[in-house]
């Protein structure tokens, strides 16, 4: 089960320069075949279907942990791209005022027709994510060089977008990202250290680009984020430190399993879009809500 928190990983900024074009971008990086979609369905079923996980618990352990913040990068490449959106249309109730045409130059449409102007799971250029890039073998050694594959083609893209877009709401988020998924990719390398004695974090980094490179990564490095894997259970997976342990290869320092979450910040209170219908209701009385509330003993 995984403890839903209505929290993200990390405090966006209100985009400088809203753009339905960074937003299709940003797509890439929750719905490409190297996006977070597909990093938390790999390690999800990898997790589900783990065979003999008694005899090999800290491998499965630190796959399950993995899995767990995958959920928490998925809200918040969402939440990017529906903050790069924001803004993007003339807000209004008439139709006739055609509120939505500057979305016919826009790359992806998909966010004007199909949703609230809000992201999807897509790729950048609007094709929807598929079960077909979930890879789970059952043997461990496969799915393990999988992993580490899929988080480096993952690496590669994050900063391909980092370099197409300019917006802080973006960069910010990329920056962590590449922080975070640089951990897993590390994580991996020593997973299959451990099991097959083969040098793999000698590989790394991939692509041959250090973090600090990125101004809002080094941030994150500074903050030692790239040394914490969050088991998002206080009280499961203790054997996951039997992986994570030793000194990471970018700088030497000594790597660390903490027992649970990070502690998060408030998600963005995203505003309505009445050109969109969204939510769509505009007779909704909020002191109904509050009169319920008050029935039931809740305060608001």
């Amino acid at each position: 089960m995984i403890l839903k928190m209505d929290r993200l990983p990390i405090e966006l900024p209100t985009p400088s320069n809203p753009s339905p074009n960074d937003a299709a971008a940003v797509q890439e990086l929750l719905g490409g075949k190297f996006g977070e979609m597909s990093t938390l369905m790999n390690y999800t079923y990898q997790s589900f279907n783990f065979r003999g996980r008694k005899k090999i618990r800290p491998f499965y352990d630190v796959i399950s942990s993995i899995a767990g913040e995958e959920y928490g990068h998925i809200e918040v490449v969402a939440y990017t791209v529906n903050l790069l959106l924001t803004g993007t249309s003339k807000r209004g109730m008439d139709p006739t005022t055609t509120p939505l045409a500057d979305a016919v130059n826009a790359r992806n449409t998909h966010h004007f027709i199909a949703s609230g102007q809000s992201a999807l799971p897509m790729d950048s250029m609007g094709h929807f994510w598929t079960g077909q890039n979930v890879f789970n073998s059952g043997n461990l050694k496969l799915d393990l060089l999988h992993n580490f594959f899929l988080e480096c083609g993952a690496r590669a893209n994050k900063m391909r977008v980092y370099e197409m877009v300019s917006d802080p709401t973006a960069r910010t988020m990329i920056g962590y990202l590449l922080v975070r998924g640089g951990l897993h990719v590390v994580a991996y390398a020593k997973a299959l250290e451990k099991l097959t004695g083969v040098e793999v974090t000698k590989l790394l980094p991939i692509p041959n680009l250090s973090n600090n490179a990125f101004p809002e990564a080094k941030k994150f490095m500074e903050n030692k984020l790239h040394l914490k894997l969050y088991t998002f259970s206080k009280d499961d997976y203790q054997k996951a430190g039997l992986i994570w342990n030793g000194t990471h290869p970018d700088d030497g320092q000594e790597v660390e399993v903490v027992f649970g979450h990070p502690e998060g910040f408030p998600v963005p209170d995203l505003e309505e879009e009445p050109q969109l219908n969204a939510p769509g209701d505009d007779e909704i009385d909020p002191e109904m809500f509050a009169d319920i509330a008050k029935k039931l003993g809740i305060k608001l």
